[in-house]
């Protein structure tokens, strides 16, 4: 199995951070503008997610953790026989967070295409996320 682990520190506070990564509906205008496209709730627990390399994936929540600030999904469906990822949100200093985004997958040979993904990713997020947030969806 490889193990993606990406960890960035962002100058926003722990709670805005968060904010913006547990609203799920939202990961598009949010968290990662740019690197998804668009953002779509089934209905089912899950959204479907367009990247702007064309992948669709959908992720299923598989929880969120208040107390801890951290979210966990998975990409059903794909190349993938079992992928689950997790982020979650430290207080790191006044006005600062440390955002760490952990994906296991299965066939190991993902891991070369996803370790990339999620290095653009993660740059997304933190130029967002120092940014003033967006009020949050009504999705």
């Amino acid at each position: 199995m490889a193990t993606i682990y990406k960890e960035f520190i962002v100058e926003a506070g722990a709670a805005q951070v968060w904010d913006a990564l547990r609203d799920f509906g939202a990961v598009h205008t949010r968290l990662a503008p740019g690197f998804l496209t668009d953002c779509k709730l089934d209905g089912k627990g899950a959204r479907v997610v367009s990247f702007s390399n064309g992948l669709v994936a959908r992720e299923l929540l598989v929880g969120i953790d208040e107390p801890n600030r951290r979210l966990a999904y998975t990409i059903t469906g794909g190349q993938a026989s079992h992928h689950h990822a997790s982020a979650q949100v430290f207080a790191h200093g006044e006005g600062r967070s440390r955002f760490v985004w952990i994906t296991d997958v299965l066939p190991n040979e993902l891991g070369a295409y996803i370790e990339p993904m999620m290095a653009q990713g993660g740059l997304a997020m933190k130029k967002t996320l120092e940014k003033k947030s967006p009020a949050p969806s009504a999705d």
